[in-house]
């Protein structure tokens, strides 16, 4: 028998490969090796299979939200107007913006064009007219008073969040003027999430507000997509409201149709349930939902977070068991989906590491990474067309950018993945001789034409070591000339603790922006000729194959 490998497969060739999580030895414990190749640890062999895309996902497959929170009080909005803000947004682009969350089910349109929620500032200047993006800028000395003012704001958020108690909230043409201006100058693809907990006295959708809301955005000529709800499994919880899967398709009808009345948004998009992940008791509300109203709808969302952030460990951020929960509830969401209205595109309409805001000291550190990089490789290979990173920015600790709106380890992550990684998905598997099992997760995508400045036909693959001692990848006979660029994310410190760290190395430099305006350039170091790749422990990598030569890329 051959010995595994690497092996590029000819179109004619019948076996298909499946993904596999890698079980590998581990070398003798040590200092963690600089990036490159290297010998020590067993070879993992990997097949990978070049003769067609096994899926191809949304080019917007990475997106990102704000939280409804972020509204509680309109001055805050202003921080949308910050240039690094911007320029952190529009680094992530082609991505979606969603704007919801729990607090969107408590949110009222109170149109008041005379009054300013900031009209102690001078802010007469700062107004977005359309098409305007460079007056959209928040004064310097504004942004700092502001940022302050969100970091005991986000705190209050928290707080309310673990109480589980919400408390309505206005809003004006103001906020909406701003958020959109945001989207737009940063070249993101808004969706709006609507109230859904306005009933009427029979429990249907009272439309009314929201019939305001749209008829203030077609007169701006504000280009959006739409949402219902959010999370309605959970409204008895929150509200004392209960609606059932039948109802809640009646309520999308009722929102169908007033968009299709619509001049500009007859054609826009509408997305939901924006479920809670699966859980036995309340499984019917899908069901019921995509009986009625499947025909309403763009995409089909749901919601997922490994962990409660109140109780979850570090060791969780690390379990491949915990990672692997997201295949068994994305399997069961899309068995639902594909039985009732096939072709459907499934999204993961929001989702992050842990729920209740997130877990403090490790949502948004290095460790975070390791759930996220996963989340991203495992959603594309089982199906899903768009994930939704909960937030980019917002109160929770789970945000890519934080109070004072410096990137934080997963936006980086996210940043070399929307350069790096293409839509197309292709076949991966991997093993080592001894067959048995340690922590190493691979995944592979055609590298991104549109982004980045590799040649057509070169294969990106990303690779997750979840252990202490490093991994050794054994690349094939084929590609032993090809050059390879490394990029390798590690924590600045060693240890366990060190992958506390609200700071990234890319091969072994702390990333930071050079400026407010300016993001530092992300380099790949460029391997010589060889046949193993080893990546450090408590590290995950991008590696290009910039000779693949895959006919499918």
């Amino acid at each position: 028998m051959p010995q595994p490998g690497f092996r590029v497969i000819p179109a004619a060739s019948a076996p298909v490969l499946l993904f596999t999580a890698v079980l590998i030895h581990a070398s003798p414990a040590g200092a963690a090796p600089s990036p490159g190749y290297g010998t020590g640890a067993e070879p993992v062999y990997i097949d990978l299979d070049f003769s067609r895309v096994d899926r191809k996902v949304d080019e917007r497959f990475l997106s990102v939200s704000i939280d409804a929170s972020f509204m509680t009080q309109e001055k805050f909005m202003y921080l949308l107007g910050s240039p690094k803000l911007r320029t952190l947004a529009k680094a992530l682009t082609p991505a979606f913006l969603r704007f919801g969350g729990t607090k969107q089910d408590f949110m009222r349109f109170v149109p008041q064009r005379q009054y300013s929620p900031l009209k102690d500032y001078r802010t007469s200047s700062f107004h977005y007219t359309g098409n305007s993006c460079e007056r959209f800028e928040l004064p310097e000395l504004l942004e700092k008073s502001l940022k302050q003012e969100w970091a005991q704001q986000a705190l209050i958020l928290y707080l309310e969040e673990q109480l589980g108690k919400y408390k309505p909230v206005n809003f004006s043409e103001n906020a909406v003027d701003l958020l959109y201006a945001f989207t737009n100058c940063s070249g993101l693809d808004l969706i709006f999430g609507l109230n859904e907990l306005f009933r009427t006295s029979d429990n249907a959708w009272n439309s009314q507000n929201a019939e305001l809301l749209i008829n203030y955005c077609e007169s701006r000529q504000y280009i959006m997509s739409w949402e219902l709800g959010n999370e309605p499994n959970s409204f008895e919880k929150k509200a004392g409201v209960r609606v059932d899967g039948y109802q809640l398709g009646q309520d999308f009808l009722h929102l169908h149709k007033i968009l299709q009345e619509s001049k500009l948004y007859s054609s826009s998009d509408l997305y939901g349930p924006d479920i809670s992940q699966p859980r036995d008791h309340r499984k019917d509300l899908l069901t019921g939902f995509l009986e009625t109203a499947a025909g309403a709808i763009d995409a089909c969302t749901w919601h997922h977070y490994y962990v409660n952030g109140r109780d979850t460990s570090l060791e969780d951020f690390l379990d491949p068991e915990v990672l692997d929960t997201l295949a068994v509830k994305t399997n069961e969401v899309l068995e639902t989906v594909n039985s009732l209205s096939p072709g459907k595109k499934v999204w993961l309409g929001e989702t992050s590491s842990a729920y209740g805001g997130g877990a403090i000291g490790l949502s948004d550190t290095f460790v975070a990474g390791f759930m996220w990089l996963d989340k991203l490789g495992l959603a594309a290979r089982l199906g899903l067309n768009v994930v939704i990173r909960q937030v980019l920015i917002g109160s929770g600790t789970y945000h890519l950018v934080d109070d004072n709106l410096d990137p934080l380890p997963d936006f980086w992550l996210s940043l070399l993945y929307k350069r790096l990684v293409g839509p197309e998905v292709l076949k991966i598997t991997a093993a080592s001789k001894s067959g048995q099992n340690l922590r190493l997760r691979i995944y592979s995508h055609c590298t991104n034409k549109h982004s980045s400045s590799y040649r057509r036909g070169s294969v990106t693959m990303f690779i997750l070591n979840l252990r202490k001692n490093p991994a050794t990848i054994s690349l094939p006979a084929q590609l032993l000339n090809s050059t390879v660029e490394a990029y390798v994310l590690q924590a600045p410190e060693p240890g366990l603790e060190g992958l506390k760290s609200r700071s990234v190395a890319l091969n072994g430099v702390v990333l930071k922006m050079v400026d407010e305006r300016t993001l530092p350039p992300l380099r790949g170091i460029k391997l010589p000729a060889g046949k193993h790749l080893k990546l450090p422990g408590f590290s995950f990598a991008f590696y290009v194959l910039k000779e693949a030569g895959a006919p499918v890329c």
